[in-house]
């Protein structure tokens, strides 16, 4: 190993300004293991962040480590394309088994390039091809990835200044809770589908996050997203879920929509399917919307076959029966317990999401950042989301020993206050 401390130039040398989490946290992490990362230094830092949700089960669990070096050792095949190998066969049969019929889900298994931009990419092709429409109706806050397709369903100004071309395609309505808890956006919704003057095009799909990650972790009701997905029907739209960040068990249970009645037409995945960091997209799709040829959505890499075997062992492990989902319940409690505290600090503060996925809005990017910063100085990776970046935002493991969480959810609340107390004297 060359680098050997957070001062290598290296990084600034060669790397693209594009670079961004590692702006943040300025060492050089070399293992790690569940809620845990150990840098250079030897100092080991407690993981609130688990690669934006892609490590849900945390880092190098020890039963996918061990199945993945078997499957090396024994030359299992890495790289597949779209071909039918032992480990692609044995995660399908894992995900009917374990997620498809426990929830009477008809959906074929797509699987596209290993980004979950991909597979949002992939089922707005699908919903447009199915119903000969092309536009997308997506919401405020919703941040779907940075290819094009994506990006034009993201409503980040930031990243969506980033494309250099015109990003069309797409109408954007309001989310559930974006005029305020007295007004139900589904009513402007459903007005503006059944009235032929409101400019509105006939949708192809209604594309949205149950719970918006990036977007500063705002949560939809159950009977929001059902009004949602019932207007959809209604009108001949495909309703999209994009469970990239907010499923495999983040919000509670393995999709964030299982307790809402509705049965989503795609819902894309990624992040944390693979259940080891490798990347993996997938899109599911109901069979009677399985429109696409023979390669007119592929990817070099849709064929991870790393991946397939630590899915298929992620599923077995914590998706066989309830005890993950009783554990993330616990933790949740935790942690909304702790986010309390911090709210309890901050006038005006209140907690944001749904489950493991969860925050605090400070009302300032600028305290939501320096409260970030400081809890990293104390051991502590956490990060912010939200329009202005005012939510700090815990994305700790689902997989991380309580006494790990107690650790620094504490972090985190001695950061909250000097930030707070450092603010009120400024201010003063």
């Amino acid at each position: 190993m060359t680098t050997s401390t957070s001062t290598m130039p290296i990084f600034k040398r060669r790397e693209s300004d594009v670079r961004s989490y590692c702006r943040g946290f300025d060492t050089v992490f070399t293992s790690a293991r569940n809620a845990e990362m150990t840098d250079a230094q030897g100092r080991t830092y407690i993981d609130f962040l688990a690669g934006c949700s892609s490590l849900n089960y945390g880092h190098n669990d020890p039963d996918m480590k061990a199945a993945l070096v078997d499957y090396i050792m024994d030359d299992g095949v890495a790289h597949g394309l779209d071909m039918h190998t032992g480990a692609k066969g044995a995660f399908i049969e894992t995900f009917e088994t374990h997620i498809l019929k426990p929830r009477s889900m008809d959906h074929k298994l797509m699987f596209v390039g290993p980004t979950g931009a991909n597979a949002v990419e992939a089922a707005i092709k699908i919903a447009r091809k199915s119903t000969g429409r092309t536009n997308v109706i997506a919401f405020t806050n919703g941040f779907h990835g940075v290819t094009q397709g994506a990006l034009a369903a993201t409503g980040n100004s930031y990243h969506r200044g980033g494309a250099g071309a015109p990003l069309s395609g797409v109408t954007r309505l309001p989310y559930d809770g974006y005029m305020g808890k007295d007004v139900d956006t589904a009513d402007l919704l459903e007005q503006m589908l059944l009235d032929a003057s409101s400019g509105l095009d006939a949708p192809a799909a209604i594309l949205l996050e149950t719970v918006q990650g990036e977007g500063g972790l705002n949560a939809a009701s159950g009977p929001w997203v059902r009004r949602i997905a019932e207007l959809a029907k209604k009108h001949g739209a495909l309703l999209i879920i994009d469970d990239i960040q907010a499923g495999c068990g983040r919000t509670g249970s393995f999709f964030s929509f299982d307790d809402m009645d509705v049965q989503p037409d795609i819902v894309t995945m990624a992040k944390s399917l693979s259940g080891f960091g490798l990347p993996m997209g997938l899109v599911l799709v109901r069979a009677d919307h399985d429109v696409m040829g023979p390669a007119e959505h592929n990817g070099t890499f849709r064929g991870n076959n790393h991946a397939f075997v630590t899915a298929r062992v992620a599923i077995e492990k914590f998706w066989s029966n309830d005890t993950l989902k009783t554990d993330i319940k616990r933790r949740a409690k935790l942690i909304e317990d702790g986010l309390k505290t911090i709210a309890d600090m901050v006038p005006g503060a209140y907690l944001k999401g749904r489950g493991m996925m969860r925050g605090v809005d400070v009302g300032s990017g600028d305290l939501a950042g320096a409260i970030c910063a400081e809890a990293f100085e104390n051991g502590l990776i956490v990060e912010t989301s939200g329009p202005n970046d005012e939510v700090v935002k815990i994305l700790a493991p689902l997989t991380i020993e309580d006494g790990t969480l107690a650790k620094g959810l504490d972090i985190l609340i001695q950061a909250a206050a000097a930030k707070t107390e450092t603010t009120k004297i400024a201010a003063e």
